[in-house]
């Protein structure tokens, strides 16, 4: 028993150090996570075959929510059962959770309305977004039903801006999916184990679901702040596929007209998220730190991540069944598609019309998107060039 009990908390320590170091060096968003952990746990550490990890980056793709971290609790639950999952989401979320609480009470501290580099980090959004648009459009759109499914997304989403307007499309999007993607090949049937039973599924399943229901009709009934901001946080995060960049929109719609962050704020948010390692999620770490401090930045980071870790862990024990179902890869592809059309909305509104106001903030977002693109070079460094060039804009 001692043996086990050593060896089980060995792995949650070694698990806590290699989640931690990727959390402190793994810049470039979601894809560029997924590079990184396939590297540490699949290649040098050998905490899972290829095809296991395979698999679980497409069911973290299905899911709603953010897919690299969700394949990062994936990981930690096969390798030391639920707690694992929640001490590797820890290790690789807190780094830039701490960091970006630590950017907004700077910032709350100073006007920064005028400033421009404040700008300058509203242009480097614009890039951002524009360069994660064209490298997910060469593999979700690569033909023509699906970048008709993608220019719908983009026309309704654009058209009809409601609350619920992204998971309406994401919906429809599937079931698009599913009648014109009809894959029919189950010979690569598999089965994986994953350290987490079926009943702890089904109650993270039913509590999920429970949350999502529930918290408007507390919202509404009590009239708390606290329950209102845990909602707004907890359904942004349970209503976002396609990753970081789609929950913008959602996020800015929750928060913005309301009153309870500026626009300013918000963007500068933004661009100050590209510039920290780890999801792009703990986006919203920083805007509960500039809504309520430290301690809201902590409550808005686990009401936006809960949704994604009940999902994930809920989801393993039936993974089997559901990846072998030759109709969900046809569901997949349509969603897919519709995360173009919902990115190409958020790049315009409110990205691209608060941010671009002349030609020089046009030249300057090329500049930045080429850096990117073309050269290759770190988020960090577009962050840092790109808050220089606004407060040369300024002075110009």
């Amino acid at each position: 028993m001692k043996n086990n009990t050593a060896s089980s908390v060995k792995r949650l320590v070694e698990l806590l150090i290699v989640s931690l170091k990727l959390g402190l060096t793994s810049f470039g968003g979601p894809t560029a996570h997924l590079g990184y952990f396939h590297e540490e746990y699949v290649r040098k550490r050998k905490w899972m075959d290829e095809k296991g990890y395979g698999d679980l980056v497409a069911l973290a793709q299905f899911l709603p929510g953010p897919a690299s971290s969700q394949v990062g609790i994936g990981i930690g639950v096969a390798r030391a059962g639920v707690v694992g999952g929640l001490v590797s989401f820890l290790g690789f979320t807190m780094p830039s959770v701490v960091a970006l609480i630590l950017f907004a009470t700077l910032l709350a501290g100073s006007d920064i309305s005028e400033a421009g580099w404040l700008h300058g980090l509203k242009i480097v959004a614009v890039a951002i977004v524009a360069h994660a648009i064209v490298g997910m459009s060469k593999n979700l759109t690569p033909d023509v039903k699906r970048k008709a499914i993608a220019l719908l997304a983009l026309v309704v989403t654009l058209l009809w801006q409601a609350a619920f307007t992204q998971v309406g499309v994401i919906i429809l999007a599937g079931l698009v999916g599913l009648w014109l993607f009809k894959v029919h090949d189950t010979s690569d049937a598999v089965s994986s184990k994953f350290l987490v039973s079926k009943k702890m599924g089904i109650i993270c399943l039913t509590l999920f679901f429970t949350l999502l229901g529930m918290l408007p009709l507390l919202r509404e009934l009590t009239g708390s702040y606290w329950v209102a901001v845990f909602d707004s946080f907890y359904r942004s995060g349970a209503l976002v596929f396609g990753g970081g960049h789609v929950v913008l929109p959602l996020l800015e719609q929750e928060l913005v007209p309301v009153g309870w962050i500026g626009n300013e704020s918000f963007l500068a948010g933004y661009g100050a998220t590209q510039a920290v390692p780890g999801p792009l999620f703990t986006f919203a770490a920083y805007l509960g730190a500039v809504m309520n401090g430290w301690q809201g930045g902590l409550f808005a980071t686990v009401a936006i991540f809960l949704p994604a870790f009940l999902l994930i862990v809920g989801a393993l024990p039936f993974w089997d069944v559901l990846r072998n179902h030759p109709k969900i890869k046809g569901a997949v592809m349509g969603v897919n598609a519709a995360v173009i059309g919902i990115l190409l909305s958020a790049l315009y509104k409110p990205i691209w019309t608060s941010s671009i106001l002349r030609a020089e903030d046009f030249a300057l977002a090329a500049i930045l998107f080429s850096m990117l693109t073309f050269w290759k070079m770190p988020p960090w460094i577009v962050v840092l060039v790109g808050a220089i060039g606004g407060t040369i804009l300024s002075i110009w």
